[in-house]
């Protein structure tokens, strides 16, 4: 067994969602039965799609405390490529501030309640106990992991758990907006719902857009390309039924421009992605 392996049965144990990091600290990609969100869901949640895939495709939503899942088939294949164990802390009930570097320790030294202190190759992890929705770059050097997003183990670390503060909710609330594309360009490239809509529940294609948003914003290297690719799949998944709105194109426009997509690029991805389908 493997020690990222057996790290990952005690988390488990423990009521820690966990699940391999391959290198580059990364996920592992889907395979090919999963490609481009071919399965039309996520394994492992409490309102899953229609994907029953048993490998860990699914980024931090595949995040599990099933030991039988963990140990067996695909995950333990993947243990053995993993190059670190992560876990989903907003599935633990836990929030983790991500401290980049010593100025951002500093600020958080000056304005958040004491907690337990985690080191990072860089700067600390300060756990928190209450679940958030996960937000990044909510000020210089500081990102907030918890609901839909993961963080890598890097041990117990020091200090008593604190509750979650209002001060760091409130982070979250304060990032400044980032600039949307214009309404025209939106209402232009909404697709016309024509065919059968497989959105088997309401969560379905919320999840989708959640998945994509995740997608771009893990992006390490070719943005550009993670964007199409993303806009690709969520139109080849979500573009016939008429359920996309024009708020659901923002969101993903918005989490493209905060990894630095300019609006026109996005814009321009979205088409080119529509012409490719032939909407």
């Amino acid at each position: 067994m493997s020690e990222h392996l057996r790290t990952a049965l005690d988390l488990a144990a423990s009521g820690i969602p966990v699940l391999p990091l391959r290198a580059g600290k990364v996920p592992f990609g889907n395979c090919t039965r999963c490609a481009d969100n071919a399965c039309g869901g996520r394994p492992n949640m409490k309102n899953p799609g229609s994907c029953t895939c048993p490998g860990p495709c699914h980024a931090w939503a595949a995040a599990t405390t099933d030991p039988e899942v963990i140990a067996c088939g695909p995950w333990r294949r993947a243990w053995l490529r993993a190059s670190a164990v992560a876990y989903h802390p907003g599935g633990a009930g836990l929030t983790v501030v991500d401290l980049d570097h010593a100025d951002a320790i500093a600020w958080a030294r000056e304005h958040l309640p004491v907690t337990q202190t985690v080191p990072t190759t860089r700067g600390e992890h300060w756990l928190y106990l209450g679940r958030m929705q996960s937000a990044n770059d909510v000020r210089p050097g500081v990102d907030i992991k918890s609901t839909m997003s993961y963080a890598r183990w890097l041990g117990f670390g020091t200090g008593t758990m604190a509750h979650l503060p209002d001060a760091v909710r409130a982070l979250a609330l304060s990032k400044p907006a980032p600039t949307r594309p214009t309404p025209q360009a939106l209402t232009a490239s909404t697709p016309a719902g024509s065919g059968e809509c497989l959105h088997r529940t309401p969560a379905f294609l919320e999840r989708g857009i959640a998945m994509a948003e995740q997608s771009i914003t893990e992006a390490t290297s070719g943005v550009h390309n993670a964007v199409y690719r993303t806009f690709l799949a969520v139109l080849s998944a979500h573009g016939r039924c008429g359920c996309l709105t024009e708020e659901h194109i923002t969101r993903l426009f918005t989490a493209a421009q905060d990894k630095g997509e300019s609006a026109r690029h996005c814009i321009t991805a979205w088409s080119n992605a529509r012409t490719r389908l032939g909407f």
